[in-house]
């Protein structure tokens, strides 16, 4: 794989070289972690507290959690959804073992692929010059790809990727690529999954700036489809919806 994807070097590649060399379980005790979330939020992504794992459980005691250590912990979560910095300190010290998650939809969207996938795209984007911004690496199998969000459109009949909307309940039937935006949210690093070892952590970090989605839609299908091993199909990629 390209030796691009740490990032670029300078001011804004130092961040991401810090970042890719701390995981979650090294920086528990010792502020990493909260620093690692501070920098999140710095670059606007809102954020609010999830479950965590206990054991190969999760935090929440619900039986048979459809979701582990992936939800958030309060349903006011989107209203909830912070980038004040006080607030995500209280949070980060208070509860020292929760994940936090992201809503989508509001500064961002997230492009989520089967990990082998995202890494071809990635490799891809980045020989090509590509802009891509933050990307995000989840030891369940999933690249996350953060982007601009495209919002609520003012035009109501423009083209939009409806069929690859996902929101958190509908994930296991998008298991190519789903696109979380309104209503919908993804585990930031640093986070903890169910199982010895496994987290959620930064390929690129948030000081990425966020690129437009369709700037990285064409090349993610397409690899998506190799990995399922479809004949890409660039029509389908879009098509007239009217939003609610």
């Amino acid at each position: 794989m390209s030796a691009e994807l740490g990032g670029r070097t300078g001011l804004q590649g130092k961040l991401t070289q810090w970042l890719r060399g701390r995981r979650p379980k090294d920086t528990a005790d010792d502020g990493g972690r909260e620093a690692l979330l501070l920098a999140t939020a710095a670059a606007g992504l809102p954020l609010a507290p999830a479950a965590h794992p206990a054991g190969y459980r999760c935090s929440c005691d619900r039986v048979g959690c459809p979701t582990p250590a992936r939800h958030p912990v309060s349903f006011a979560w989107q209203t909830q959804s912070t980038t004040d910095r006080g607030q995500i300190e209280r949070w980060a010290r208070h509860q020292p073992q929760a994940n936090f998650i992201t809503a989508t939809g509001m500064v961002h969207d997230v492009l989520d692929v089967p990990v082998e996938a995202g890494r071809e795209a990635l490799e891809r984007l980045l020989d090509a010059g590509v802009e891509v911004g933050p990307v995000a690496e989840s030891d369940d199998g999933r690249l996350l790809f953060f982007t601009a969000t495209r919002g609520t459109p003012e035009d109501e009949d423009e083209w939009w990727p409806c069929e690859l909307d996902c929101h958190p309940e509908t994930m296991d039937e998008h298991p190519g690529l789903r696109w979380h935006c309104r209503g919908s949210y993804v585990l930031v690093p640093p986070a903890q999954l169910p199982g010895e070892d496994r987290t959620v952590h930064w390929v690129r970090g948030p000081e990425h700036p966020l690129p437009d989605p369709l700037s990285l839609l064409e090349v993610l299908t397409d690899a998506c489809a190799r990995y399922a091993g479809e004949e890409p199909d660039h029509a389908s990629a879009a098509w007239p919806l009217r939003r609610h």
